[in-house]
């Protein structure tokens, strides 16, 4: 019996510790720091994307669909999705994520095209 109470001490003044107000300090500091939300996220995202919920990996590429074909901003948006990662003599692409292996911007952006294109459009909900 006595064993028993001594655990709930135990396990209670640990959870009286653990509500403390102030965070657990290091000298003048805080333990732990937390970066707020949207410091370089925010602008590796398309310009499309809404605030609300993370987007799939389709529907970000697909958003990049709205800007003009060809040019380096449809390719800038591609990259912020999946970024590159050349290979000196890259497979033929079996699907989007394989892209980014292409060295050449312009082989580049047309395997993106060609699947975002591909891909069946998404209800907007």
């Amino acid at each position: 019996m006595r064993m028993i109470l001594a655990v709930a001490a135990v396990l209670y003044s640990a959870s009286a510790f653990a509500q403390a107000d102030k965070p657990p300090m290091v000298g003048d500091k805080p333990l732990v720091q937390v970066k707020p939300k949207g410091s370089k996220e925010a602008a590796a995202k398309p310009a499309a994307a809404p605030k609300g919920k993370p987007q799939s990996i389709a529907a970000r590429l697909q958003a990049c669909l709205d800007l003009d074909d060809g040019t380096k901003d449809r390719l800038n948006c591609y990259d912020a999705v999946i970024a590159p990662a050349p290979k000196p003599k890259p497979a033929k692409a079996k699907g989007y994520a394989d892209c980014r292996y292409f060295k050449e911007e312009d082989e580049r952006l047309a395997c993106f095209n060609g699947f975002a294109e591909s891909i069946p459009k998404l209800p907007k909900t």
